[in-house]
């Protein structure tokens, strides 16, 4: 795993106290930066970060996974912060985005790992389950749908429906970026300090530091393709196949869920056993949607007695 270009990492964390390192992986055709912690012995750990994220929605975990004796890789998943920003809605396809983690796990020497999401990563997390079981040893997933049934929900919620504007919103072209940009992010300067439940569950620091990552050139953009990649994606196989197909998933799996979350019906917690062989289900019910920042001592607690 080669070192990172100064220039490409010229943000970072301060130095005191880190435990982990700023590298540079090329997996699927794409250089992603990534942050590594613990040792290089211990049983691996990839971390996905959902949106507006980077690597740093994990600042919490990767402390304490590495210190429990993992080791624990966090990329910036394509299109985020640092790593790199191929163009067009295709290349964040999530064929593309399950790839990544795939020839993630293989640049670090390693067949499988734990892979754990929240959010979108959540959904590349349930989505690399399904299609490359192979690599994944125990999966973990923090406020994101299994997609079989966040499908079954919005079929017959209007409740869920209107939750999910915002991805409806995303498909129109440019306006989302003007809207999210405008005002130096102040959309998403309010949702990071109004929608945690936690007081200064997002430092201003914190802040400071999702607003630089989201502000590099064509990570916004970037970011709300994943959007635009799924929707279409998905429309497409409802209309050739009547639905997702087979979502099953046979790996010991963890659901971590803010039940305060204002854009997912708790409701995606339920009945999952169709589709989910071995299912643990922990909700938190003074969390929101950030629930690795809300409770970020009780996220740990869970994932560390998941992980064997």
């Amino acid at each position: 795993m080669p070192a990172t270009d100064a220039a490409a990492t010229e943000w970072t964390v301060p130095a005191d106290g880190e435990v982990w390192a700023h590298d540079t992986v090329e997996t699927n055709g794409v250089e992603l930066h990534v942050v590594t912690a613990g040792p290089e012995d211990g049983e691996l750990v990839v971390l996905l970060h959902g949106f507006p994220e980077f690597w740093y929605a994990w600042h919490h975990q990767i402390r304490t996974l590495a210190e429990a004796g993992y080791r624990v890789v966090a990329p910036d998943m394509r299109g985020y912060n640092c790593s790199e920003k191929p163009d067009g809605v295709d290349s964040y396809h999530i064929d593309e985005l399950v790839s990544d983690v795939a020839g993630l796990v293989r640049a670090v020497d390693r067949e499988s790992a734990h892979v754990v999401g929240h959010d979108w990563g959540g959904l590349v997390a349930w989505q690399t389950a399904i299609d490359r079981p192979g690599i994944v040893d125990r999966l973990a997933v923090l406020n994101a749908p299994h997609p079989a049934r966040y499908e079954e929900l919005l079929r017959r919620s209007p409740t869920q429906i209107a939750k999910s504007w915002y991805a409806f919103f995303f498909q129109v072209p440019r306006l989302p970026e003007w809207s999210l940009r405008r005002g130096d992010f102040a959309v998403v300067k309010r949702m990071l300090r109004e929608k945690p439940i936690r007081p200064d569950a997002f430092t201003e620091t914190d802040i400071e530091r999702y607003e630089t990552a989201l502000g590099r050139p064509g990570a916004l953009t970037a970011a709300i393709d994943y959007y635009r990649a799924l929707f279409r994606r998905n429309a497409r196989l409802t209309l050739t196949q009547g639905g997702l197909g087979d979502t099953s998933i046979e790996v010991p799996t963890l659901l971590v869920w803010g039940e305060r979350d204002e854009m997912l019906d708790v409701r995606l917690t339920e009945g999952l056993d169709e589709w989910v062989a071995d299912l643990r289900v922990e909700r938190l019910p003074n969390a929101s949607h950030w629930v690795q920042f809300d409770a970020p001592a009780r996220v740990s607690e869970h994932l560390r007695s998941h992980l064997p």
